[in-house]
Parts: C-alpha cells; structure tokens; sequence
C-alpha cells in the first residue's frame, strides 16, 4: 500500500494507483544487463560506479528503440526560473555527486550506480525539492520526495514519467538519500522500472549517477539543501528530457508512450511512502520528508518551491489554480502556503508515520 501526499493543478483521480513497484535485487538485475564496464569508479561513500558505452546503456535493449538515435541535446530549452527560498530563508543547491569526486567517465560513456492538471496540455513541470533523509525508514518500505507527470485515462493503465530523491532499502540495500526517476507506460503492470534496471530511459550525462547519493542533506534548524528537477517535452520528437538546473541528465524517448509522446495531462508534486503497513494497524513507522508535519515550515518540514509548469503557450509560470490531497492525514500531511492570495505558492509536506495519531 502507498501513503500519498501530492499538490497538483486541479485534483486528478488516479494517484491512489500510482506506484506498483517492488524491490529487485540490484546484484542478479546487473548480472543479467552484461553491460561491460570501461572504467570502475569507487566513491568515498561506498558505493560503485561503472562507465559503460553509451550506445551500450540499458536504453537500447528496449525493443521500441532499437533504431533509436541518441538525442545528445534537447531541440528546446526548459527556460530560466529564478530561485525563491521560503519565508526569506537561506538555502544551497546541491549541483555535483559525491562520487565524482574520485573520477570521471570518459567521454562516450554514462555512469550507473551499483547500490496535476486535468485537460490541460503540459509541456513541462520542475520545482526545487529539499532534500532530507526520513528517519525510520522500514527495511521492506521507502520513502520519497518528488515531482509526478502523468497521461492516460484509465487509473490502471496510466503512463508516468517521476524524478526526485528516494530512500529505498530494499533496491538500494541501505537507508541513504538517492536521486531516482521512475517511469511506466502501464501503471506499472508490465513496464517501467527505478533508474536504468529496465531499458527505456536514455542517459546523455557521464557526470551523473541515477541512484548515487545526495548529500548533503537538510537538517532541522540548520542549513537546508535542495535539488532542482526540470521535465520537459521536445515537441519536436516527443523525447522528455530530465535535467536538474545544472545537469541535463537524458530523457525518456516518446517511443515508449502513446499519450505522453505529446504531452501531460497532470502534474503533481510531493511525497509518497510505500509500505505492506499501511491503512492497518499497528501502521508503519516510515516517515515521509523530514519526518516532521507540513505546519512546521521551512528548515523543520520538507517542501517544493518555484513550482513551474509548461503549457502550450511555451511560456514557464506557476500553477494558477492548485490543490492539496494527502490519503492519510493523521499519519501525513500537507500544506499549500503563500504569503498572500496571489503570492508564490510553496508546498510544505510530510509526517512521522506511526505515532498518537496515527496508531
């Protein structure tokens, strides 16, 4: 069962359904790519990197890009957003990986790491997500912070292309903060998978591991971190390129969808908690963000700010209209917060899972 907590432009109905992923054994999975290694990178955290031909990636095994050509860079440009941190506070973009400090890949190569708008059409969604690592995390549960974008019209057969921070024990195999994408063409009933463990997502940057670790990471009262996560259609082949402000990391091809090879039909950001303990008692511990409720605010709850979609105008602005949903509010919570009316809009989310509250 999964715990959602999600902001969206006007409320869409199938997030109940948005995840049907389980854990996979990274060792076997790897294994069974056989994607031979040009050059072995070992970070200072532990884990392993391996540059691998990019015309070899995992990508390419998919039988829809067979005859796929490497977009090496986006036809459009997502476009400048300026960067506004909540109630004046003070905060740091988190721009390279700890592993790059021990190397680099080559040149012709990519790093993999061993471990909403109903009726509109968008083009295009980011926002500046916090970066925490939830405490509590179960060993068969995880926890994320992320941004959704989503098309289709049946709940059991959505198509979605997610990116953001994830903490996932049992893909990873220990309780780090990672960036992770994630996509489907099936509401994850035959297709999609975290990172590069399926073919589909095509990755141009030798400089960015999906799945690497993210630090450092926010702390209560003290100095918050975030990452920037930009998606956006290249109109002119349907690619959705996935860059992080600094990086452009690849994109998923328009080959792998129907209705999102031309656009999205919901945008949605927040949190979400996987766990077999949910909507039961006794619930799970897992945490969602920082662990702490939304009203907490800024340096206490995790939050996305500078939230920006992408219409048919081609112009960037933030969401006019927008709502809040979170399916278990006594365990986790939400809140949509502007200083006026009209004001820029930061969503505060999170909550500590099992507690008073939440028995």
């Amino acid at each position: 069962m999964r715990s959602f907590l999600i902001m969206f432009v006007i409320l869409f109905g199938f997030y109940n359904e948005a995840y049907g992923k389980g854990s996979l054994d990274i060792d076997m999975k790897l294994k069974a790519l056989n994607k031979p290694a040009l050059k072995t990178i070992k970070s200072q955290d532990g884990d392993i990197i391996d540059c691998i031909d990019i015309y070899k990636q995992h990508a390419f095994d998919h039988p829809a890009l067979r005859n796929h050509k490497i977009q090496m860079k986006p036809s459009v440009e997502f476009g400048e957003t300026e960067t506004k941190i909540p109630n004046n506070g003070s905060a740091q973009q988190i721009t390279s990986q700890i592993w790059s400090k021990s190397g680099d890949c080559p040149d012709g190569t990519i790093p993999e790491a061993f471990i909403v708008a109903l009726g509109y059409n968008f083009l295009g969604a980011r926002s500046d997500l916090n970066v925490w690592n939830p405490p509590r995390v179960q060993p068969n549960d995880y926890s994320t912070g992320q941004i959704w974008l989503l098309a289709g019209v049946s709940s059991d057969n959505f198509e979605s292309i997610e990116a953001g921070w994830m903490v996932n024990p049992g893909v990873f195999g220990d309780y780090r903060t990672r960036f992770f994408i994630s996509w489907t063409s099936d509401g994850y009933q035959n297709t999609g998978c975290i990172n590069l463990l399926c073919s589909g997502f095509v990755q141009t940057n030798k400089n960015f591991a999906l799945g690497a670790t993210i630090e450092p990471v926010s702390r209560s009262s003290q100095e918050q971190y975030f990452i920037s996560v930009n998606v956006f259609l290249d109109p002119n082949n349907g690619n959705w390129w996935l860059n992080t402000g600094i990086n452009v990391i690849g994109y998923w091809p328009g080959e792998l969808f129907s209705s999102l090879k031309h656009s999205a039909i919901a945008v949605q950001w927040g949190g979400e908690v996987y766990s077999p303990n949910m909507l039961q008692k006794p619930h799970t511990e897992t945490s969602m963000g920082s662990g702490q409720w939304a009203d907490y605010l800024y340096a206490e709850a995790c939050y996305h700010t500078n939230l920006r979609i992408k219409d048919n105008s081609l112009q960037i602005k933030y969401p006019k209209y927008l709502n809040e949903y979170a399916d278990e509010s006594d365990c986790y919570t939400t809140r949509l917060y502007r200083k006026t009316y009209m004001s820029e809009p930061y969503l505060y989310f999170g909550g500590p899972g099992r507690s008073r509250f939440c028995p």
